[in-house]
């Protein structure tokens, strides 16, 4: 699999990862069965352990320019991740976009924060 191909691959994972996740905590009905507040620091840490195995993955094929790819991916999942939350998730939460980004987009930002920062550290090591 070409690199382009794998990083929308990984990307989408990113995002659907935590999706599938969150099925895990609602009831039948659609409510959610456990504190919102422990709900959301649950999908954080699922969301960031999920990345971290798959920007590990990612990064296992790449020998050269690793900030250039870091950059790369953590835009490229960035976008993926708001546009996927912005065609599924508003519609099915019936969240207003400003609540989405207060709530839950902003912290989306923690996406490309980790991608480059892993490719620094790759940059450095050499």
């Amino acid at each position: 699999m070409n690199k382009y191909a794998k990083n929308a691959l990984y990307g989408f994972l990113s995002w659907l990862i935590p999706f599938m996740s969150a099925f895990l905590f609602y009831t039948s009905e659609g409510v959610l069965s456990i504190d919102v507040f422990l709900f959301k620091s649950i999908m954080i840490v699922v969301g960031s352990v999920s990345a971290a195995f798959l920007l590990v993955s990612y990064f296992k094929k790449i020998s050269t320019d690793y900030l250039k790819e870091g950059v790369t991916i953590g835009l490229t999942w960035l976008v993926m991740n708001l546009l996927l939350d912005l065609v599924v998730l508003i519609p099915m939460s019936g969240m207003s976009i400003p609540d989405y980004f207060t709530q839950i987009g902003i912290r989306y930002i923690v996406i490309p924060v980790m991608c480059i920062t892993v490719g620094i550290a790759l940059k450095n090591k050499g």
